[in-house]
């Protein structure tokens, strides 16, 4: 898994981040990015795509993540999705996380096949990079953790809408719930036509 971050490290690349989104495709709730730097000679076993690993291995990959490395993540919340649109808003969150980590990172590992729009630092993007690459995959567990918290304490606030299992995506629970209660606050406006 880390066989890309070794390649650019012997470019002579050394704070290399991985940058991933959780959150793009729900009806309710932010989209959350996280920038995850793990020095290359710090070896975490069990670090791969968040999709692949149970409530339980995930959080103890983020534990894991947040002693030896550093994290820091960023959000774009429903109104600024509406706003800006679902992508424009995922970049506004990559960019905050990034901003957050409190250093400038030499290069930019991101998920996907579209660099991040007005990064000043190099970047190199990598298709299903959560499944391929170490920085991404710590990235991608990061933002499922901290987006699955917050929507948590959504279903706390609107318990109608089962965030806790839902955690806002279009399930069937959750379509009736809109059908019976209608919108939340959290609800993505512009995503109405899904619903």
């Amino acid at each position: 898994m880390r066989q890309i971050e070794r390649s650019l490290l012997q470019c002579g690349y050394s704070r290399i981040v991985g940058v991933d989104e959780v959150g793009r495709g729900p009806l309710a709730g932010p989209v959350v990015a996280a920038a995850v730097y793990v020095p290359l000679d710090i070896d975490l076993p069990g670090i791969q795509d968040s999709k692949a690993l149970s409530a339980k291995r995930r959080l103890e990959a983020f534990q894991q993540i947040l002693r030896h490395g550093q994290a820091a993540v960023g959000m774009a919340t429903s109104a600024e999705i509406d706003r800006l649109n679902i992508l424009n808003a995922t970049y506004l969150a990559m960019h905050r996380a990034i901003r957050g980590l409190g250093f400038m990172p030499d290069i930019c590992l991101v998920d996907g096949n579209r660099p991040i729009p007005g990064l000043t630092v190099p970047q190199r993007t990598i298709v299903g990079g959560d499944a391929k690459c170490f920085s991404i995959a710590a990235a991608s567990i990061v933002a499922k953790v901290i987006r699955d918290r917050f929507m948590e304490d959504y279903h706390r606030l609107f318990p109608e809408y089962g965030f806790d299992r839902n955690k806002g995506y279009p399930t069937a629970e959750h379509r009736r719930a809109i059908s019976e209660y209608g919108l939340c606050p959290i609800h993505r406006l512009t995503f109405g036509r899904a619903v």
